[in-house]
């Protein structure tokens, strides 16, 4: 069995999210060929890439959080399925995005 190595940045996106991803960077990172192919126009694409570029910011502030790190080892170290630990961080971090909105 080989395990993949998901960068931390990329763990809580949708697959959808990821499909963006390698739409744009097929699309050499034109909004205007992405607004294109999506069939949609251009600032609905780059809504779409400011709320993409907003969850990877939550990401990178929230990496160094102890709890998550101590999930990814459990994962790691097949303590816990992927699956749990994917979970588990969502709802951590869901908690941990409603405390600083109020």
């Amino acid at each position: 069995m080989s395990i993949k190595i998901v960068p931390d940045w990329m763990v809580n996106l949708e697959d959808e999210d990821i499909a963006f991803i390698k739409k744009f960077i097929l699309n050499s990172g034109s909004l205007k060929k992405m607004a294109k192919e999506y069939d949609v126009t251009y600032p609905t694409v780059r809504l779409r890439l400011d709320k993409l570029i907003q969850k990877i910011e939550i990401e990178d502030r929230i990496e160094e959080d102890s709890y998550i790190s101590l999930i990814k080892r459990y994962a790691v170290d097949e303590k816990i399925d992927f699956d749990t630990a994917k979970v588990l961080i969502s709802e951590y971090r869901k908690n941990i995005e409603g405390a600083d909105a109020e």
